[in-house]
C-alpha cells in the first residue's frame, strides 16, 4: 500500500502561510511594504487585540484595478517581477507573490481599492491599447472578500480616496495551534513596532500612523530630513546624531549614515538599523563590525545607535533567501565592511561630542557613601559583557591543573586564607594560597556579589532605595513605553518608582542604593521584558548587568574586601551569566610549563 500522499491545496496553502506569516507583525510587514511599493505617502495601521482580531492598513497609493484583484490572492501572483532576470535588478519591497496568498489562507481578508485613473490623453501617451470599457471599469472602486483562501465576493464599492484599504480579521482562525503560540499583547505590539520603525526611518517623507484599540502608538508626520525623522521616531535629541553621506565611485557604493554619538547609550542593540537599497535587512557581519567600532567610545556591555543605508548594484545583492526577505547575501562583503568601519570610526572619533551631563542628571545622583568600598568606588558607566553559559575546554591534559566553579572542595578554604599579591590589567586580581595561584575576575566577582545582594532584597521585599533629589526624566522609545506600562509593578518591587511625565517620558523618583547609572538600569529592564517572565532572578540579573562595573584599579584593601564579600555568596565561583569568577593555577602546572619536572 502506498505511503506517499499528495497534499491537498488547502493543506499546501496553510503550510506555505506558515513561512510568510508567523504572527501579526508578519502581516503588518507585508501590507506595509505593499503600500510603500504602491507609492503611498500616508500609511495608517490600526490594530485590535494586538492584531489577532484586526489589522487594518490604509494607504493613498496607486491602488489596483479589477483585473488585478482577480489575481492578487493567487499564489505567486505579483506585479513586481515578470522573469528571472528581474531578480537581478530588484528595487521593490515585495516580489515573491506569497504575502497576500499566505495572509488570506489563515484569516478573513476584506480589501477595498481605487486605482489611479489615467486620462485618455495619458493613456495615448503611455502607448496603452486598453479599451474605453476597461478604462471605465478602472474608475470604479472594488472590494474583494477572501476567507481561508476562498474568495467570497468581488463587487463594486465606494471609497473616499484613491488607494487601498485592507482589513485582516481573525488571524489564524483556521490554524488554532499557531494562534495559541502567540504571546501577550505587549509582546506582539513590540514586535509590530520593531517592524514598522525601520520603514519610518528610511522614508521620512511619508506619514505613518499606528494605533491599538484607538490609542496612538506612533504618529509621525512627514519630516524635513532623515535626521529629524530619526530623532522623532526614536525619541532622541537631534544634536546627539551624526550624519554623513559618501559615494565611492570606484567601488560603485554609496553609504548614508546616521550615527548616535556617545550620549546615546543603550543596554541592547535596539537602536541599530541596517538597510540595503532602502530595504531593512539583517546582517550579523555588518552589525558586528559596526559595534566593534563603537567599542572605541562605549563602555563594555553598552551599545550605540546607528542607521546605515548602503546602496549597491541590485545584481550584487541576493534578497531571495527566505520569504521574510530580511536576510541578504552581499557580493564583496569584506570591501563593504572596510568602508563602513573607516567611515564610522572617523565620524565617532573626529565629529562626535563629549558625554553630556545635564544639571538634572547631576542632581539626581544620590549619596553612595553608605555602600561597601568596592561597590562605591567602581566606575558608574562600565557594565558587564554577558556571555551564555561558560563551559571549560575538555580533553586537554593541563586542564586538570585549573579548578573552575569550585569543583575542588578545598577551593573555598584556599580562597578563605588567600593573600592578595597584585593585579593584572586592572581586570584580574591575584591571590596566593598554599601552592596555588588564585585568579579572580574582579568584574565577574562583583557581579555575583551585587546580584545576590539585590536578589535577596527583592525576595524579602526590602529593597533599600532613596528618593532622588530631582526626578530623572527618561525619554522612551515606543517599545519601551509599552514595556513600562506592563512592568510598573515589577519596577516598584525592585525599588525603582516611576511616574509618567508626558506621552513619551517617565520620571524616575527613587533609586536602589545597590545600583548605579539608574537610566541604564531602567532601559535594561524595559528592553524586551515581559512581565510574566520577569521573575526575581531575571529582574536582579538585568539590573546588575546594567550597573555592575569593572576595569578600575583596586588597592590591596579593596581587593581583600571583595574576596570576603565573594565568600559570603551562595554561589561564589560563578557569575550570574555563567562565567567563572575564579580559577586556580597549581604549582604543578607552572612547573611543567617551565620544564621543571
Amino acid at each position: 500500500m502506498s505511503k506517499v500522499n499528495i497534499l491537498g491545496p488547502d493543506v499546501i496553502a496553510k503550510i506555505a502561510a506558515g513561512e510568510a506569516v508567523e504572527r501579526p507583525a508578519s502581516v503588518v510587514k507585508e501590507l506595509l511594504e505593499n503600500a510603500i511599493d504602491a507609492g503611498a505617502t500616508s500609511i495608517e495601521i490600526h490594530l485590535k487585540d494586538a492584531g489577532r482580531e484586526l489589522i487594518h492598513v490604509k494607504d493613498n497609493g496607486s491602488g489596483m484595478a479589477r483585473q488585478d484583484l482577480e489575481k492578487i490572492f493567487q499564489r505567486h501572483a505579483t506585479s513586481k517581477i515578470a522573469a528571472i532576470e528581474d531578480l537581478e535588478k530588484l528595487c521593490s519591497m515585495g516580489f515573491r507573490g506569497e504575502a497576500l496568498y499566505s495572509i488570506a489562507a489563515v484569516s478573513d481578508v476584506t480589501l477595498k481599492t481605487q486605482s489611479v485613473i489615467l486620462s485618455p490623453k495619458d493613456e495615448e501617451s503611455s502607448g496603452s491599447l486598453r479599451s474605453f470599457a476597461a478604462l471605465k471599469d478602472d474608475s470604479i472602486a472594488w472590494v474583494i472578500h477572501v476567507r481561508g483562501g476562498i474568495r467570497q465576493s468581488l463587487e463594486p464599492t465606494a471609497v473616499s480616496h484613491t488607494g487601498t484599504d485592507v482589513k485582516v480579521a481573525e488571524l489564524f482562525f483556521n490554524t488554532p495551534a499557531r494562534r495559541k503560540f502567540l504571546k501577550n499583547n505587549a509582546s506582539e505590539l513590540r514586535q509590530i513596532l520593531n517592524i514598522v520603525l525601520p520603514y519610518t526611518l528610511i522614508y521620512p517623507d511619508k506619514r505613518f500612523l499606528l494605533t491599538h484599540e484607538g490609542r496612538g502608538l506612533l504618529d509621525l508626520s512627514p519630516a524635513p530630513s532623515s535626521l529629524d525623522r530619526a530623532a522623532a521616531a526614536l525619541n532622541a535629541e537631534v544634536d546627539h546624531f551624526l550624519m554623513t553621506d559618501q559615494e565611492f565611485v570606484e567601488e560603485k557604493i554609496r553609504v548614508k549614515m546616521i550615527l548616535g554619538n556617545i550620549n546615546i547609550q543603550r543596554p541592547r542593540r535596539d537602536m541599530q538599523f541596517i538597510f540595503i537599497n532602502d530595504r531593512p535587512v539583517e546582517s550579523k557581519n555588518l552589525s558586528f563590525n559596526l559595534n566593534d567600532v563603537y567599542k572605541l567610545i562605549m563602555p563594555p556591555g553598552v551599545y550605540g545607535a546607528f542607521i546605515v543605508n548602503i546602496f549597491l548594484d541590485p545584481a550584487n545583492v541576493d534578497v531571495n533567501i527566505h520569504p521574510t526577505k530580511r536576510e541578504v547575501r552581499l557580493k564583496d562583503e569584506a570591501k563593504i565592511i572596510r568602508l563602513l568601519r573607516r567611515m564610522t570610526e572617523y565620524q565617532l572619533m573626529h565629529k562626535g561630542q563629549a558625554k553630556e551631563f545635564s544639571a538634572q542628571l547631576m542632581n539626581s545622583h544620590i549619596n553612595h557613601t553608605s555602600l561597601p568600598l568596592v561597590g562605591r568606588d567602581l566606575h558608574p558607566h562600565l557594565s558587564a559583557s554577558p556571555r551564555a553559559g561558560f563551559s571549560p575546554v575538555k580533553g586537554e591534559e593541563n586542564m586538570r591543573d585549573f579548578q573552575l566553579f569550585g569543583e575542588d572542595n578545598t577551593l573555598r578554604s584556599k580562597f578563605t586564607r588567600a593573600r592578595y599579591v597584585g593585579s593584572f590589567l586592572q581586570k584580574f586580581l591575584l591571590f596566593e594560597a598554599d601552592e596555588s595561584l588564585l585568579i579572580v575576575d574582579q568584574h565577574a566577582a562583583q557581579e555575583r556579589i551585587m546580584f545576590e545582594k539585590f536578589k535577596d532584597q527583592i525576595e524579602n521585599a526590602k529593597v533599600e532605595s532613596q528618593p532622588l533629589l530631582t526626578p530623572l526624566l527618561i525619554k522612551l522609545t515606543p517599545q519601551e513605553r509599552i514595556a513600562w506600562e506592563e512592568l510598573q509593578e515589577k519596577l516598584t518591587a525592585a525599588g525603582i518608582e516611576t511616574t509618567q511625565f508626558d506621552d513619551d517620558t517617565i520620571a524616575v523618583q527613587t533609586q536602589p542604593l545597590l545600583l548605579k547609572n539608574i537610566q541604564l538600569v531602567v532601559r535594561g529592564l524595559l528592553a524586551g521584558g515581559e512581565a510574566p517572565r520577569m521573575d526575581q532572578d531575571t529582574l536582579a540579573r538585568r539590573a546588575c548587568k546594567a550597573s555592575i562595573v569593572a576595569g578600575d584599579k583596586l588597592d590591596a584593601s579593596q581587593a581583600d574586601y571583595q574576596r570576603k564579600q565573594l565568600l559570603e555568596c551562595k554561589d561564589p565561583f560563578i557569575c550570574p551569566h555563567g562565567r567563572p569568577t575564579l580559577i586556580e593555577v597549581t604549582q604543578n602546572f607552572l612547573d611543567r610549563q617551565f620544564l621543571r619536572t
